[in-house]
């Protein structure tokens, strides 16, 4: 593929790389700048990519490193644990389940999971639901799953324990969970709209 073809491809992917800088950073700007800077490393490295994989997950691990060192670079005070008490609580979940620990209501029948994450789809609805997270209880989330950073990393740069960080992504996957069995389990797939 020539030069200018392999811009222009890479350029299609620019929305889907905003998406998810924006859901980790919570900052426009500040996607934005990873987002170029992650352009600009795929166009100089375009030889490094051989098609193994494809283009969009090539440019998401270009992103997921460009956003890593964001958050490193980033001197900033750390999360205040109050503003994370403040997106709720486990006990908030206590209504998933009974007295005696079981589920009230067990979880719907998802189906072929690996074949829902081959539709173009459930990643919309996927985006939505962390979308709908808090805002730092979705930036914990992605700091753990999405840009696979380890847990003393992750205590470090928001100032929090290892307990606390446990709690938070608890209650990030049960959010999660219940937002994807509403959009995307129940009934079959159902876009949801925008808030």
């Amino acid at each position: 593929m020539d030069a200018s073809a392999f811009a222009a491809e890479i350029e299609t992917h620019r929305r889907y790389l905003m998406r998810v800088a924006q859901l980790q950073l919570r900052d426009r700007d500040a996607a934005q700048d990873v987002v170029q800077d992650t352009l600009v490393a795929a166009l100089s490295g375009a030889d490094g990519f051989d098609g193994r994989s494809s283009l969009k997950t090539w440019l998401t691990g270009i992103l997921k490193h460009k956003i890593v060192d964001a958050i490193r670079r980033k001197k900033r005070a750390p999360v205040p644990l109050s503003a994370l008490d403040d997106e709720g609580t486990i006990d908030d979940f206590d209504a998933l389940f009974r007295s005696d620990g079981r589920w009230d209501a067990p979880p719907a029948d998802w189906g072929d999971p690996e074949a829902a994450l081959n539709q173009r789809q459930f990643f919309d609805v996927m985006e939505f639901c962390l979308e709908k997270l808090p805002p730092q209880t979705g930036r914990v989330f992605m700091m753990r799953e999405v840009m696979e950073l380890e847990t003393d990393e992750i205590c470090k740069e928001l100032a929090i324990t290892a307990n606390n960080l446990w709690v938070i992504l608890y209650r990030a996957r049960m959010a999660l969970r219940v937002c994807l069995e509403q959009h995307w389990f129940a009934g079959g797939a159902r876009r949801p709209t925008p808030a």
